[in-house]
């Protein structure tokens, strides 16, 4: 089964089953602040199409107030560049206190979790303890078996570049489809191996590697594969090996605690006006696992995808595999010539190159990042609410990011 493809479109999502999720007000709250950490990037003399372009900051505002005008709750947003860091929010961090929505806020990041599994998977890799080419049945032995699943055939590569022609366990999942069911499963825990059951209930989309669709389960198997290698889970590998190496305080790989721990964005959704708008800010994240189970902040998002693809948590061999990119049709309607790698899709930018990337959604949160290549620059945002009920939302969230790494 493909990625679901409405008016919303979540191809880089947690929660395929959510497109199309309804438009909400833009909460009252404060208007946005910016802080400009390096005058000498406070201003630019043109834009990307030569004419005269806002000072840096204000564009920055700009883009995230857009986001918001388009129904959301509230957005934070960093630019990152050879010059500093820029910041800016706008709406409000909780409707209930009314409390502004503030640069420092974290919010879980869902299948933006996705480049950090790749890259524990590719440092061992790199560390000769296991092989791209290895099959699932090496590793996993019977966890992917039935109605014409076979693990024998589906390498460790295809299962980080969503090749395997796994079902999406997220499609058939009860507790993402309305505000009731929600609100009747958001605390219930799951292990992996019931994750993949879900799967293994339906047949193989596709043959592995006859094409591409993303598909939560080939994460969910990456995560069990990383703790039959090392014989600690996935949330200790990529806090031991990520996380605390880089110092990214305001990150976690949370098992079934439901909080966001700090200061945070609190999420809603009307999960498609199948009730009332909820917060769903907590919520156990053992449901998404390694596919999408990570808390974190832009600041940290950004050190992440600057380390990353500046070299320094993978070996250039490593690296080079996780941006060899196949082609990904599915998220053109959002991302129009999009590729995908290990754990990292790639998009064209409208200057000229591309950027890498991996966005998340979650009931409630939508996270966005794009890294250039060398890694010196780069955007992270995360909003909050259900957006519009057609692509605006998406296409205000794409826009900044654009004009951040094309200014």
């Amino acid at each position: 089964m493909k990625t679901k493809l409405t008016s919303r479109i979540v191809a880089t999502t947690l929660v395929t089953a959510l497109a199309g999720i309804g438009l909400t007000l833009p909460a009252a709250g404060a208007a946005g602040a910016t802080d400009a950490t390096d005058a000498t990037d406070a201003t630019d003399a043109t834009d990307a199409t030569g004419q005269a372009a806002k000072p840096a900051h204000d564009r920055l505002q700009a883009g995230v107030d857009a986001i918001l005008k388009t129904g959301t709750v509230g957005v934070v947003a960093q630019s990152t560049g050879p010059r500093g860091s820029r910041y800016a929010t706008a709406g409000v961090a909780d409707k209930a206190t009314g409390a502004a929505a503030r640069s420092g806020d974290r919010f879980r990041m869902a299948s933006a979790s996705k480049t950090f599994v790749a890259t524990v998977v590719l440092q061992l890799v790199g560390e000769g303890r296991l092989s791209l080419d290895d099959t699932v049945e090496h590793w996993l032995p019977g966890a992917v078996s039935g109605n014409g699943n076979d693990s024998s055939g589906i390498t460790v590569r295809q299962l980080l570049q969503h090749t395997s022609g796994l079902f999406n366990y997220t499609a058939d999942f009860p507790a993402l489809t309305s505000v009731d069911a929600y609100q009747a499963g958001r605390y219930t825990t799951w292990t992996p191996e019931q994750l993949v059951g879900i799967a293994m209930r339906h047949a193989p989309d596709f043959e592995p590697g006859a094409k591409w669709s993303y598909s939560n389960t080939n994460y969910i198997l990456a995560g069990m594969i990383i703790e039959k290698v090392t014989g600690q889970s996935w949330e200790q590998q990529v806090t031991k090996r990520v996380i605390r190496p880089l110092g990214l305080r305001d990150t976690s790989a949370p098992t079934t605690d439901s909080r966001i721990h700090g200061r945070h964005l609190h999420g809603y959704s009307d999960f498609e006006k199948t009730g009332p708008t909820i917060d769903t800010t907590a919520f156990n994240p053992s449901a998404g696992g390694a596919a999408g189970a990570m808390i974190g902040t832009t600041a940290d998002l950004t050190r992440f995808y600057q380390a990353l693809l500046g070299g320094k948590l993978l070996r250039p061999a490593q690296l080079a595999e996780m941006r060899t990119t196949v082609r990904a049709a599915e998220m053109d309607p959002v991302w129009p010539g999009a590729r995908y790698g290990l754990g990292l899709m790639e998009i064209p930018l409208t200057c000229g190159g591309v950027y890498y990337s991996h966005g998340g959604d979650l009931p409630g949160y939508t996270t966005r990042d794009g890294v250039s290549p060398d890694g010196r620059r780069a955007v992270a945002l995360n909003s909050t609410g259900d957006g519009a009920s057609d692509l605006s939302t998406e296409k205000a969230q794409n826009d900044l990011i654009d004009g951040e790494l094309c200014a």
